[in-house]
């Protein structure tokens, strides 16, 4: 995969996540540290410690950090979106050991968690390899992480659906109750094209995808269905050009026989709602 680059509004909200998280830690307040009465210089390396190793994603928050509490100097091991084995370094810090230990907790939790959201997305991108079929984010993320989450989600590989309710109108059924039916549908969907917004429409079954393709959609919202009956939506969504997206009780064991029924795409929760934390080390050293 190749490396990720990190926009200036993620890194602005990895900062601003890094104070809250110092501060929420006491960092300026380590007492453990500061009985010691030590002012060492020190170097750790991070170390990624998960079996199979992690993908890297989120080494800039390791940055905003420790340039949040001082001096120090970061150096990364490997690029964003690169897998690093079991044993690999992700990066390295150096700078006072005090200072190293006031953000230990913090650098890891940031980057542990965006290595997990990376590596899971990557498990399902390699399970699809050579369908064609993208595995999409949703928008069940940490509340105030939605930002980092998604570029570790790019970092796997995967693609971010719609970033937030104003970007997509997305017409589900509780929708269609508020509509009050159809009609009152067609009217919405009618003025959100006025706007130039994209729509996309859920669908429960062949019937109701037949419904929603005559709305015109750009995406039809595949929900809970079997790959089979899947793939013949999918198949009438394309003949009329709509992308076809797949969701729920979509997992690892199953994403395949999705892909191979020819969805455009699949959208995850699990991406970030359940990806468990990277295992990362903080081996320090004096000197």
């Amino acid at each position: 995969m190749r490396s990720m680059d990190v926009d200036g509004e993620t890194r602005a909200a990895a900062l601003r996540i890094a104070i809250a998280g110092l501060e929420e830690d006491a960092s300026s307040n380590d007492v453990t540290t500061a009985s010691l009465g030590s002012s060492a210089s020190g170097r750790a390396t991070l170390v990624a410690l998960s079996r199979k190793g992690c993908v890297v994603a989120g080494w800039f928050c390791v940055e905003e950090t420790f340039g949040v509490l001082g001096p120090a100097e970061t150096c990364r091991g490997a690029a964003e979106g690169e897998t690093v084995p079991a044993g690999g370094c992700i990066g390295k810090v150096s700078g006072r050991a005090s200072l190293l230990l006031g953000g230990e907790r913090v650098a890891l939790n940031l980057l542990g968690r965006l290595c997990g959201v990376a590596s899971l997305t990557r498990r399902f991108v390699d399970a699809v390899a050579g369908t064609g079929t993208e595995i999409l984010d949703t928008r069940k993320t940490t509340p105030g992480f939605r930002l980092l989450e998604r570029h570790a989600v790019r970092c796997g590989g995967g693609t971010n659906h719609r970033f937030d309710l104003s970007a997509m109108a997305l017409y589900k059924d509780n929708h269609l109750v508020l509509a009050g039916g159809p009609r009152g549908l067609r009217e919405a969907v009618r003025d959100i094209r006025g706007r130039g917004l994209p729509v996309e429409i859920e669908a429960e079954d062949m019937d109701q995808v037949k419904e929603a393709l005559d709305l015109g959609p750009d995406r039809i919202l595949l929900d809970n269905m079997a790959p089979v009956l899947a793939g013949e939506c999918a198949r009438l969504c394309l003949q009329r050009g709509v992308y076809a997206e797949a969701s729920g009780g979509i997992c690892l064991d199953n994403v395949r026989a999705y892909a191979e029924a020819g969805v455009s795409g699949i959208s995850i929760g699990a991406l970030t709602h359940s990806a468990p934390a990277a295992d990362i080390s903080f081996e320090m050293e004096l000197g």
